[in-house]
């Protein structure tokens, strides 16, 4: 199967706030984004599009959303300045788990506290204050856990609940547009459901040793498994049988002596992981997808969404089983008039991992609608 990652680093630039307080109530003595610029700002530091990115990605968009980017295409380095952090509680230069602890001189490991959705756009939007120092943005576009910070972003600078936004000499509002792809309103009982199973598979593995074990030897075998439930989770039924049917590697097929190839594909997919992921880091940013809820604090989802008022378009994967079109649809209805909405149905039998494997249709998508958009 054709993979959605290419090589992941943690390249990128740093901005970091000191005593950055979590929706938890707990305070991180420093909080750090490691992120990436394409592009150039304008004049009017207007010209600015956030790209999100999912559950394992980085701040390198190139390496993952690469068709996308570039002169002439959805994410144009000659009209805009293209960001893309590494979000908070990742493992590819931002403050994670495997980060230093200021209190105890050594990782954090899994006393790592709670980072919310929420917690993590916040920080976010002050990278783009005061780091960038953008004016306003044009659009903020992610997929699936990146589609979750992308209706944060709509909601945080729209909805009276959330906190305030610095003032502004510029009439514009500050997230001018919203692109969300492959995500839901909030996270439910089905998806936080596949996310615990994988955890429990880290939890069984017996060098997990809740969470206390030596660096040296972690509980690979529960993060291989883990992954690859994830794996099958992300793609479809009819993507898994057109790609290996009964195919085998050895020409047997009963027992335990049936080396299938679908078996060899998701024991690649698992071992790979190992080389670029942390299990603590991994359980602590599914932790922080359980936490999506739009509505939380804000009277709920139907009343968050009903304050976003600029311009939206909802993608959706027609094969998703992960995040089903449906809940894309949900999105659209609930969000507020006057802005301007428009949903996008993507064809692809890839599943949920469409979002990072269509790209031709997704960008089309993007450009066409950031066209739109002043």
């Amino acid at each position: 199967m054709e993979d959605e990652y290419g090589k992941m680093t943690s390249e990128g630039d740093k901005f970091t706030i000191k005593n950055f307080k979590l929706e938890s109530g707990e305070t991180l003595p420093t909080a750090t984004l490691n992120y990436r610029t394409y592009g150039a700002l304008n004049e009017a530091k207007d010209n600015v599009i956030v790209v999100c990115h999912a559950l394992t990605g980085n701040a390198s968009l190139d390496g993952w959303w690469g068709g996308l980017l570039g002169e002439g295409k959805a994410f144009d380095t000659n009209k805009y300045l293209v960001v893309c952090c590494n979000i908070l509680g990742s493992c590819y230069g931002s403050t994670s788990p495997t980060s230093i602890d200021p209190s105890t001189s050594l990782p954090y490991g899994i006393t790592f506290p709670d980072v919310s959705v929420q917690d993590g756009v916040r920080l976010q939007l002050a990278l783009l204050k005061e780091g960038i120092g953008a004016s306003s943005i044009k659009s903020v576009i992610g997929g699936s856990f990146g589609g979750m910070q992308t209706l944060e972003f709509a909601v945080q600078t729209s909805s009276p609940h959330s906190p305030p936004n610095p003032p502004s000499s510029s009439p514009k509002p500050y997230v001018r547009s919203c692109i969300p792809i492959a995500c839901g309103t909030r996270h439910t009982a089905w998806q936080i459901g596949i996310s615990e199973v994988q955890r429990q598979c880290i939890y069984k593995d017996p060098k997990w040793l809740n969470g206390n074990f030596t660096p040296t030897d972690p509980p690979r075998a529960g993060l291989e498994l883990a992954r690859q439930i994830g794996m099958i989770s992300y793609r479809t039924k009819d993507a898994y049988d057109n790609k290996f049917g009964r195919e085998t590697k050895n020409g047997v097929e009963y027992g335990k002596y049936a080396h299938w190839e679908v078996k060899s594909y998701l024991e690649y997919q698992g071992e790979k992981f190992l080389e670029r992921f942390d299990p603590i880091t991994y359980i602590k940013l599914t932790e922080q997808m359980d936490s999506h809820d739009v509505g939380r604090g804000r009277g709920g989802c139907a009343s968050a969404l009903g304050q976003v008022k600029i311009p939206v378009c909802v993608m959706g994967i027609d094969s998703d089983v992960l995040y089903p079109i449906e809940q894309q649809r949900e999105i659209y209805d609930l969000l507020g008039g006057g802005g301007g909405r428009k949903f996008i149905e993507i064809k692809s039998e890839a599943g949920h991992d469409g979002f990072l494997l269509e790209q031709e249709q997704v960008g089309r998508g993007i450009q066409e609608f950031l066209d739109l958009i002043e």
